[in-house]
């Protein structure tokens, strides 16, 4: 074990891609060790890979890159300015509720900063914004993208944990309002304290205007997921819909050409690579400390403690806080999840609201450097260092921490929801 986590390290510290760290630490463990012949490496790279609902992940981003080449970004947009532009810092909080909206298709953190930012980011500025906070809002507005369902890390994590992924769409509902409504103040607050004007008011018609021409992008997370909890089709299945829907939409917009198609499979297929690459090698991981018993190993060592399921839960977010600076999401799910749930449910702790927990917590790493993606996304966009946009998201990774307690205490808000549909079905 300590060959393991101390070989993984080193290489990160190189800047060796996560996946090839991961990879690399757990060969050199497996071959030291002689517990088994290094041919288990391919052959858990490839079991991690073959589990039919991770085929979800390939079609959710596929359907967020149609998405985004189909003219739902701008209508999406004109929809949020109609409905809070005219606040004070109604660009700004538009910027929020807008990635919401787009978070709801496209389920990826960078991709909702880049749709959404690189039309409101020019705007705001031109409106008298201040660069470092124009960034920082879209910054963590982006993380939406992870939180509210259909997210990628949610099916990861709902593979992880051996729960349902419907579930798992359902428990991030509440928590998604809820720091989407407290980015909603906060960039009200700051914009109130700095003078930045709203738009103009929209009338009663351009409103329903603006909701007319964006309600086939609106629908999207409603067929997804009334689909599944109505029974029609798995989470897998809503995937492919998703795809076929988005095609659909793009076309009825007439914002999608086949050149514009064509991009977009080629896009979705490097990005899905990407992530099938570090899930098979940290499904490696997983399986190798699995076999040295370290996750049972740690539950019997925190139960000792006594720390209570109060003290666990602070502990576990310091970690993932930490994690999350350094690891990429997806990676961090599954290798946290063999060694965190068992201690989790050990302590009594529903294995969804646990994940809704480590997803929400993982968000943060979006916007906390130094590997914080939605920040280079945001840079790139503003012209801004990193280290100027680092300073002005300060406090919003505040404001996104509260939201994390509150999440964590109380599990009603993650648990109601799918509770409550389930015992309806």
């Amino acid at each position: 074990m300590a060959l393991l986590v101390i070989a993984a390290l080193v290489l990160l510290f190189l800047g060796v891609p996560i996946a090839v760290a991961i990879a690399g630490s757990t060969t050199l463990a497996v071959g030291a060790s002689g517990i088994f012949g290094i041919e288990v490496v391919p052959q858990q790279i490839f079991n991690a890979l073959n589990q039919f609902p991770l085929m979800a992940i390939p079609f959710f981003i596929l359907a967020g890159h149609l998405m985004q080449v189909g003219g739902i970004s701008e209508r999406l947009i004109r929809f949020g300015n109609a409905i809070i532009g005219h606040m004070t810092g109604g660009l700004a909080m538009a910027a929020v509720l807008t990635s919401m909206f787009f978070a709801a298709i496209s389920g990826s953190g960078a991709a909702t900063v880049a749709a959404i930012g690189s039309i409101l980011i020019p705007a705001m500025l031109a409106r008298g914004y201040d660069r470092g906070f124009t960034a920082a809002n879209q910054s963590v507005a982006g993380a939406l993208g992870v939180i509210i369902p259909p997210s990628i890390p949610l099916i990861l994590y709902a593979v992880a944990a051996n729960v349902s992924a419907g579930d798992m769409f359902m428990a991030g509902v509440f928590p998604g309002v809820i720091v989407t409504l407290s980015l909603l103040i906060m960039a009200y607050l700051v914009s109130r304290k700095r003078r930045y004007a709203g738009i103009e008011k929209a009338t009663g018609r351009e409103l329903f205007t603006a909701f007319r021409k964006s309600i086939l992008a609106l629908l999207m997370p409603v067929i997804v997921l009334g689909g599944i909890y109505g029974g029609i089709f798995t989470p897998t299945e809503a995937a492919v819909v998703a795809v076929v829907y988005s095609v659909i939409v793009g076309f009825a917009y007439r914002q999608l050409s086949l050149k514009k198609l064509v991009d977009a499979f080629a896009d979705s297929a490097v990005t899905s690579a990407i992530v099938m690459i570090v899930i098979g090698t940290a499904g490696l991981f997983a399986f190798y400390i699995n076999v040295l018993g370290a996750p049972t190993q740690l539950a019997e060592t925190m139960t000792n403690l006594n720390l209570g399921i109060v003290g666990f839960i602070i502990l576990v977010n310091v970690i993932l806080l930490i994690a999350g600076m350094f690891i990429e999401a997806a990676a961090a799910i599954l290798i946290f999840v063999p060694i965190m749930l068992p201690m989790a449910t050990a302590f009594g702790m529903d294995p969804v609201h646990f994940g809704i927990i480590m997803v929400v917590n993982l968000s943060i790493g979006l916007v906390t450097p130094p590997v914080g993606l939605n920040l280079f996304v945001a840079a790139d966009l503003t012209k801004l260092s990193l280290g100027r946009i680092s300073k002005a998201v300060l406090p919003f990774i505040g404001v996104l921490i509260i939201d994390l307690v509150l999440i964590s205490a109380l599990p009603q808000l993650s648990l109601w929801l799918p509770s409550l549909v389930n015992t309806a079905g």
